[in-house]
């Protein structure tokens, strides 16, 4: 059965003015664009309520997003079990747009961890300053930090994406609340004024839990630009105990290109 909860921009007021209706339109947007973290945890609805929570600790989910969603509309999300270890999910928007797809796959095995995640900077960053592809240093770590996620926040993440599933009231950590996290790696280090999450690759090798100490440690390892587009790959390793719990490949459009006058 089809889950149609209606997307909500709780973003409008922030730093990322491509959450702001006047900006978005000067890029050739419609309007404010809702986050594309919680198009992911509206999707992840549908992969809850098929698989159980045990995909958090084990699965991995390909977000890849392909059009924006606009405050108050309603979404049309379906699950589709491709094989016994492979679902697909695919968000649309009122007109039948595809919006977004996540590809999930619970597999016997996990992929190797990535040797990136043995890299913990104690170097401090370099004051915050407007992002541009030649201030991203490939392969150059970010400042680690540790974050202790609460049951107040992890509750409001579930609720902004209007999940009510029993679960997430149990302590274990929402999916919309842990793409913001890697989210907030970047912003962290940058200021962005206008930017666009295009797509992430988690890996979840351990349920997150409310009051985990999560350390968070960050590496670019891509840099490019299309259509006059910047973009950004991260690598993000959320580590509890010294151990990868999850791995997210983060990908953003960094700068917009300009419209044609």
């Amino acid at each position: 059965m089809t889950y149609r909860p209606v997307a909500v921009n709780h973003a409008h007021s922030s730093e990322n003015r491509i959450h702001a209706d006047d900006v978005a339109q000067r890029y050739g947007f419609s309007g404010g664009l809702v986050p594309g973290v919680a198009v992911f945890g509206y999707m992840t609805h549908e992969i809850t309520a098929a698989l159980g929570a045990d995909w958090l600790g084990h699965g991995i989910a390909d977000l890849r997003l392909i059009k924006p969603a606009y405050e108050g509309d309603r979404l049309a999300i379906d699950l589709t079990r491709d094989s016994p270890t492979r679902s697909s999910v695919a968000c649309r928007n009122p007109q039948g747009v595809l919006l977004a797809t996540i590809a999930v796959d619970v597999p016997p095995a996990l992929p190797p961890i990535d040797a990136r995640a043995t890299i913990a900077s104690d170097a401090r960053d370099p004051e915050r300053v407007e992002i541009a592809l030649e201030r991203v240093d490939i392969d150059r770590p970010f400042e680690r930090f540790v974050w202790q996620p609460t049951d107040e926040q992890n509750r409001q993440y579930a609720d902004w994406v209007g999940d009510d599933l029993p679960v997430y009231r149990t302590g274990v950590l929402h999916p919309h609340l842990l793409q913001h996290m890697a989210n907030q790696v970047l912003v962290r280090r940058f200021y962005l004024p206008a930017w666009v999450h295009v797509g992430t690759e988690m890996r979840f090798r351990r349920t997150l839990r409310v009051g985990d100490a999560v350390e968070m440690r960050t590496t670019p390892i891509e840099k490019w630009e299309r259509k006059g587009h910047h973009f950004v790959k991260l690598y993000i390793a959320y580590v509890v105990d010294g151990q990868p719990a999850v791995e997210a490949y983060h990908t953003a459009i960094i700068k917009l290109a300009e419209r044609a006058a």
